[in-house]
């Protein structure tokens, strides 16, 4: 190989047989090895190791995007021999893709189209990154950037921004960005305008965790839209502001937010369900068991406490609401869990189709989609064992899945299966789902544990009921309360 001083070839001159492509275990070995460097080497050393672990990982990118394009290839052969229509060939690719890279499966769609427009498309930005060059996310804006124009076009693209290899590679993100845009703006003008249309379709509106209780409320809007949105929250903040609301102006945009989109005259009395999953003990003995809420997950105990409050629109150490108080009506559903272990005593249904009370169960049991690193929102509640196969619909044979996960899983080569209760290796849910791949790879996903799990210790027994679950159960099985 290399000897360690000025990285000269030690068989320069002496031929010797080609080294062995490497396999799946040899790579194995080298992670195990770059796990293992020698940390008592001067600190030029360590930058120089900095720096050849960057180029390694480009050159690993690299490596990944040509395997995602051949076995792209080769399911898209087996599926045709398999008689798949071929509009549908290809499906379920993305998916694996994903798995392997424990991605989720959106993200694992664009790293597959990612990786055909570098290997099929873009050879210089390929080979740049094979030589780490650059890094697979550099290599993605400039694939990004180049998705309007057509194969012959972003060829021309390509050739042009590396013909000054080093000047490329000293340019940051934006500069980056901003050359190939201007490329390819002079190749067709037209397609960049169009993208830039069809981009106006795209629009949404998306919601994710954020930390200590939050969420994030995204809104992806044309930019004459979102500057006028943003526009007419500042005035009506400072407006406020001038008023002497003593809130902060961020405090006041986003209540200003949620009031204009809900119609309400405050933001804390917007009338929307939220499901929260507690204990009894959370919910009246002052338990610090943490309560969960489906679709974003775990939230104090205290925090639940004061929402079931304010949900009913009770003052804080009151039993009646005070002037002026909101009156929300409070739904309280009795989901009983299996002591000791948590999860979710089942339900079932003679039909294909989920019935709207199983599909909340199976909502509230899985919470996200059910698919290794996908978090996205339940969409579909999906028959483990295919009804056509003689799947019962049932909570055990039902998961929640986000509707791309659903599709992929539709595709030829899938199974999956239920792992019998003495192969779950005790999940926390209780519920484990195996799904193997067309390659025979094996992933087992685990429904979340709920509150009450691991049964916590009570602060002070004489404040929970004698017999557990019955009185408390009963008083609060489908109750509506109103204040």
């Amino acid at each position: 190989m290399f000897d360690g001083q000025r990285g000269r070839d030690r068989g320069a001159g002496h031929p010797g047989p080609t080294p062995a492509r490497p396999t799946s275990v040899d790579i194995a070995r080298w992670r195990v090895a770059v796990a293992d460097l020698d940390r008592d080497v001067p600190d030029a050393e360590r930058v120089d190791q900095l720096r050849a672990l960057e180029e390694l990982k480009a050159a690993a990118s690299a490596a990944q995007a040509r395997i995602a394009v051949d076995l792209d290839a080769s399911q898209r052969r087996a599926q045709a021999a398999a008689g798949v229509p071929a509009a549908r060939r290809g499906q379920g690719v993305g998916a694996q893709v994903a798995l392997a890279r424990r991605e989720s499966p959106a993200r694992g769609g664009r790293l597959l189209g990612l990786a055909k427009a570098l290997v099929l498309e873009m050879p210089h930005t390929f080979a740049a990154l094979a030589a780490g060059s650059i890094s697979e996310w550099r290599a993605t804006l400039l694939v990004r950037e180049s998705a309007c124009l057509s194969v012959a076009d972003r060829a021309a693209l390509d050739a042009e921004l590396w013909a000054d290899p080093q000047g490329l590679e000293r340019m940051g993100d934006r500069r980056l960005v901003a050359r190939a845009r201007a490329v390819a703006y002079r190749l067709d003008a037209a397609a960049v305008v169009r993208r830039a249309r069809k981009a106006e379709g795209e629009r949404g509106v998306s919601l994710r965790p954020a930390p200590d209780t939050m969420t994030y409320l995204t809104g992806l809007l044309p930019v004459a839209q979102g500057v006028g949105v943003y526009a007419a929250l500042t005035r009506a903040a400072d407006a406020l502001r001038a008023q002497g609301d003593g809130r902060s102006r961020g405090q006041l945009m986003a209540d200003t937010l949620v009031e204009r989109v809900t119609g309400q005259a405050r933001a804390a009395d917007v009338p929307v369900e939220v499901q929260v999953v507690m204990t009894e003990r959370t919910l009246l003995t002052g338990d610090d068991e943490p309560a969960a809420i489906p679709g974003y997950g775990t939230v104090p105990a205290e925090w639940a406490r004061e929402l079931v409050k304010e949900r009913t629109g009770t003052p804080k150490g009151t039993g009646t609401p005070g002037p002026g108080e909101a009156r929300v009506l409070l739904w309280l559903r009795r989901l009983f869990t299996a002591p000791g272990t948590g999860q979710l005593v089942a339900m079932d249904s003679r039909r294909r189709i989920v019935p709207p009370g199983l599909a909340r169960f199976v909502g509230v049991r899985d919470q996200l989609c059910r698919t290794l690193w996908c978090d996205a929102a339940i969409r579909h509640r999906d028959h483990v064992v295919a009804h056509a196969e003689g799947g019962a619909t049932t909570a055990e044979n039902l998961q929640g899945t986000c509707e791309g996960c659903n599709y992929a899983k539709a595709a030829p080569g899938w199974r999956a299966r239920i792992l019998p209760a003495a192969d779950q290796r005790a999940g926390p849910g209780g519920h484990v789902v195996e799904t193997t791949t067309p390659t025979g790879h094996r992933y087992a996903s685990h429904a979340p544990a709920l509150p009450g799990h691991t049964r916590p210790a009570p602060r002070a027994a004489s404040l929970l009921p004698r017999e557990t679950g019955s009185g408390v159960e009963r008083a609060l099985a489908d109750y509506p309360w109103t204040a």
